[in-house]
């Protein structure tokens, strides 16, 4: 052989690349694409990230042809972190509830070579993982199967197979809905404990494929008659139908469609669908067998099936009460309707989307009415057991103030923000408040494609920064509707001869109090408001005056030292220390120890050598455990600095 580096090229007659003979070829592979069980369209060479990962190329072969049982997979993968990891003990717990087995028991969990799966053992080996995996299995006739278990196996040994490693899984049946499903949640690295990235096209289409096949084997292939009769039950459903989406996609540009079909049964579906969404208000009949659709049809028929799952849920969760005779109303917060603030007792929280983790409250309020409040993801909004006393108001998505500083600063210097710029813009501004600013931007960065901070901490904001945030605040706002505070994490009964300052002296103090309706929980309220009021008048906090009642000066001061002072006992035989009191320009320094929870409110204690005090609680302590704080003393509205440790330098 020749000098590797020689190379001559020898050019050949040049071939067709287009003409009849490439027109041919590409009917042949897109029929033997049909015969593979493919749709025979083109897909488009547009690089969209679909095929990076394990499974993409299994994903395009895996297809189930028109006779298949139906499958619905739904797919989330969850970051982990401490957050993450607490979520994913919080799900698992949901997932092995009691009530969602055939029995009415208690999920059991299993993986791929047991019955009895330990849950703790399995957290434990992702406690270090990247991400997760958490699917839903639902079979359209999952009901045919007496243990759903063997089908899952299955099907996780064929993705091993697809993705080319061993899959560490636990799963959990649930059998207390009319489809039954599997909730499945996989470890998020493979066999050699790297990073397992799943191709989007397989989490799309390759898995359900899988099912299909193997339901289409075990129960066979779906008859003409069980589709007809499945497609027949579309007609009358209030929710998005196969029947919409075609009718939709045949409609013109002005949204006018006609109801004829591709054979006397399509023909027939159609026109009874146009029937129905006339009675919904979502077509119009133009006459000549033409009908116009709704603008806003999809939108509209997904409000209408979230509306009958919510009457489905209250129907559900408030159906012993409704059993025993009681009369209950019953409503719908919504949020973008901007209510009223809604003051009530938690009845009940649960999962409106499981794989989502969005959550619901039910709530019975003041107002003699019940609630059902969807709150967002659950891992946005802190715990809420049945029997806590909450206060909840509508989030809202626009501009803060710390935005409209941002952008003028940035106006200022062409364009660019930073700690540096911000400072020579306003000298009297405090490090916290800046440090505020910078964590607006890297929020917003997060949630955000190509807004990057350069090397030098300099942001360059563009043109479209108050766009970049309202859409960065209308996302955030999906997933968190609401705010939610907790006005007592224990009954009414308790709240009315403590000695502290609970919601009701604040109710009872302030200038806009709560309106309780004669009813349900506010008939209670009413109750405990005259009880506490008369507790108050015999103990000298408050008293009678003409036309009215007020409390006497600095009464609501001295409830809340008295009930700092018996939750210090405690804490004193608990640490060996000596408390001492926080007031309101003294300097406070110390350790950032636990949060306490006190009807008075939260409270963070705050360690020394020899002593330790309670300060209001701020949510920035959440993440500052352990490290030193120093800061004078000024109520809630107290400026923190936090160091590494005891005695460790202070830091703005």
């Amino acid at each position: 052989m020749g000098d590797d580096d020689s190379f001559e090229p020898r050019l050949g007659r040049i071939r067709s690349t287009g003409g009849s003979r490439s027109k041919r070829y590409l009917g042949r592979v897109l029929a033997a694409s049909v015969l593979a069980g493919g749709n025979g369209r083109r897909r488009s060479t547009r690089f969209d990230g679909s095929r990076i990962g394990r499974g993409a190329s299994r994903a395009r072969v895996a297809a189930s042809g028109p006779r298949a049982r139906r499958v619905v997979v739904k797919a989330r993968l969850v970051r982990l972190g401490t957050k993450g990891v607490a979520a994913a003990r919080a799900h698992l717990r949901y997932i092995q509830r009691d009530g969602v087995t055939r029995e009415g028991e208690p999920g059991r969990l299993y993986d791929a070579i047991g019955d009895e799966a330990d849950g703790k053992a399995f957290l434990d080996r992702g406690s270090e993982d990247r991400h997760q995996f958490r699917f839903i299995l639902s079979a359209e006739d999952g009901a045919e199967y007496p243990d759903l278990k063997p089908f899952v196996r299955r099907l996780m040994t064929q993705m091993e197979e697809d993705l080319g490693t061993r899959l560490d899984w636990v799963a959990v049946d649930h059998f207390n809905t009319g489809n039954p499903h599997s909730h499945i949640m996989l470890h998020g690295v493979d066999d050699r404990g790297q990073n397992l990235i799943i191709a989007r096209d397989y989490i799309a289409h390759g898995m359900r494929a899988r099912a299909e096949q193997l339901v289409t084997l075990d129960l066979g292939p779906r008859t003409a008659r069980e589709i007809e009769a499945g497609r027949r039950t579309e007609i009358s459903a209030e929710r998005l139908t196969s029947i919409d989406r075609s009718l939709m996609r045949d409609a013109d540009d002005e949204g006018i469609v006609a109801a004829t079909g591709r054979d006397p049964l399509d023909q027939a579906l159609r026109a009874g669908r146009l029937q129905k969404l006339a009675d919904l208000g979502l077509a119009e009949e133009m006459g000549a067998g033409r009908w116009r659709l709704a603008s806003t049809i999809e939108g509209d028929l997904r409000a209408i099936s979230e509306r009958g799952d919510i009457i489905r849920t209250l129907q559900r969760e408030l159906s012993a009460r409704i059993a025993g005779g009681e009369v209950i109303e019953h409503d719908v917060f919504k949020p973008d309707g901007r209510p009223p603030p809604l003051v009530g007792r938690v009845v009940r929280r649960g999962l409106a989307d499981e794989l989502g983790d969005r959550h619901f409250l039910l709530v019975d309020g003041v107002d003699g009415q019940t609630h059902y409040v969807a709150i967002g993801k659950g891992e946005l909004v802190e715990p809420t057991p049945e029997g806590h006393i909450v206060w909840i108001t509508a989030r809202t998505a626009g501009l803060r103030e710390v935005d409209r500083t941002v952008i003028e600063i940035a106006a200022a210097n062409d364009g660019s923000y930073s700690a540096e710029l911000h400072r020579a813009h306003d000298p009297t501004a405090r490090a916290d408040l800046i440090d505020a600013h910078v964590r607006r931007l890297e929020a917003i960065r997060r949630s955000t494609p190509h807004f990057e901070r350069e090397g030098n901490g300099t942001w360059q904001l563009g043109n479209d920064h108050e766009g970049r945030v309202l859409r960065h605040e209308q996302r955030q706002l999906r997933d968190r509707p609401v705010e939610v505070a907790i006005l007592a994490d224990r009954p009414l009964s308790d709240l009315t001869g403590h000695e502290g300052a609970s919601w009701l002296d604040r109710d009872l103090a302030g200038a806009d109090p709560i309106v309780a309706r004669d009813a349900g929980f506010g008939r209670e309220v009413r109750a405990a408001l005259a009880t506490r009021r008369q507790w108050l008048e015999d103990r000298g906090f408050a008293e009678e005056e003409a036309g009215g009642w007020r409390y006497r000066p600095a009464a609501i001061a001295e409830l809340i030292r008295r009930d700092l002072r018996a939750a210090a006992l405690g804490l004193q035989k608990e640490t060996g220390l000596d408390y001492r009191d926080a007031v309101v320009g003294d300097r406070i320094e110390g350790t950032v120890g636990r949060r306490v929870d006190l009807v008075s409110g939260r409270f963070a204690v705050l360690e020394r050598a020899h002593e330790f005090t309670l300060v209001p609680w701020r949510p920035v302590f959440e993440q500052k455990f352990g490290k030193s704080a120093s800061g004078i003393m000024r109520g809630v509205d107290t400026h923190w600095t936090f160091g590494r440790g005891r005695g460790g330098p202070q830091i703005e």
